[in-house]
């Protein structure tokens, strides 16, 4: 079994050997290691909700959510605090500990409708709720303005290897998610970050998203593994399903490589049987999403859930168990100030042939 000192430094070759260990010896390696370093019977139980929904800039291969594909996905202005206090406190009476915002943004813009998210942030941390954001990149002082309020955790996913990253996105570049990364570490807020597989990449690619992941340091305190789920429309829409092997694996390595972090069974788990996710939770899975919808994708129904936590004796883990609650600074009182920052995020603008065929496609749509 390996060493589980904290390391920095793994190679894809190593991570290679362990994703592909026969399953009977990786699947006894990975959980030794989680029971090491977490409660095997508690999962940590989040909502994922989508704040403001499509239209956005970017070109990922895999999201409904970008404006230049054509994906019938029903878009929404930003959220009043009112409606996500009401489904945050909707969540906490399904047994979510922590609520996750999501809004379809290339990167935060100073402003209303930021000050607007950040009023979300203090709400739902006075419910005694973790709160999670994902609103694209960020800088340092809106980081700041974030933890202030009362942010527990910032997601900001990598996606994939920095090679294959080349492969799916065109209009922003990988040092930009590593920089707003490190943006959030120059606060007390906590790192949400993984990716996904299934998108067409090589073993090598998967490995090399985990190198990326574990060589941070402090490594992510939670890394979401999401399988992908195709969505008519987008470029990625005729790739094959991964198998529950592979998530098996993924997130048995996953757990190897980076000991102490929460990994979390996210999207894909529609299609996976209760015994597949029993499988993911003993390999080291211990965080999911509830509630019938990730952002735009389906998503398993909460009470199919609590019966399966039911029936495998899991229970949903209590919130500020791993950090303690941050406290909420009111906006009258913040020390960081609404700076009206116009940053120059990268743009690298290759072309990726299946994106401009789905560009292409949605334009057919409309005009016809």
């Amino acid at each position: 079994m390996q060493n589980t000192i904290m390391r920095h430094d793994w190679t894809k070759e190593e991570i290679l050997e362990i994703y592909n260990r026969p399953i009977m010896n990786l699947l006894y390696d990975a959980a030794s290691i989680h029971r090491e370093h977490h409660n095997p019977n508690q999962v940590q139980v989040s909502t994922l909700l989508s704040i403001k929904t499509g239209g956005c800039p970017e070109d990922c291969g895999y999201c409904p959510q970008a404006a230049r594909y054509h994906t019938d996905i029903e878009g929404n202005d930003l959220m009043s605090v009112q409606q996500v206090k009401a489904q945050a406190l909707r969540a906490k009476a399904g047994g979510s500990s922590r609520v996750c915002m999501g809004a379809a943004w290339r990167n935060v813009k100073d402003g209303p409708e930021f000050d607007q998210v950040l009023e979300m942030v203090r709400t739902i941390n006075k419910l005694d709720m973790e709160v999670c954001c994902t609103l694209g990149m960020i800088t340092e002082n809106q980081a700041h303005r974030l933890a202030e309020a009362g942010l527990y955790a910032y997601n900001h996913n990598l996606d994939s290897s920095e090679e294959y990253y080349k492969e799916v996105i065109s209009t922003r570049g990988y040092q930009d998610r590593l920089d707003t990364i490190d943006n959030v570490r120059k606060t007390n807020v906590t790192v949400c970050s993984g990716g996904i597989i299934g998108m067409g990449e090589k073993l090598e690619d998967r490995a090399g998203m985990l190198v990326a992941l574990a060589s941070l340091n402090p490594q992510p305190e939670s890394t979401p593994i999401n399988a992908l789920v195709a969505v008519d429309g987008t470029p990625l829409e005729e790739q094959e399903p991964v198998s529950i092997w592979e998530m098996i694996r993924m997130v048995a390595t996953t757990r190897i490589v980076m000991p102490q972090t929460q990994v979390r069974l996210s999207a894909g788990r529609t299609s996976m049987s209760r015994e597949g996710q029993a499988m993911c939770f003993f390999a080291g899975a211990n965080s999911i999403f509830a509630g019938d919808k990730l952002l735009t994708t389906p998503n398993p129904d909460v009470n199919e859930d609590m019966k399966m936590f039911e029936l495998l004796g899991l229970e949903p883990m209590r919130p500020f168990v791993k950090k303690a609650q941050p406290e909420s600074v009111e906006a009258q009182y913040s020390a960081y100030k609404d700076q009206g920052e116009k940053p120059k995020w990268s743009r690298p603008e290759h072309k990726i042939e299946r994106n401009e065929q789905a560009k292409q496609a949605a334009k057919a749509l409309k005009t016809s």
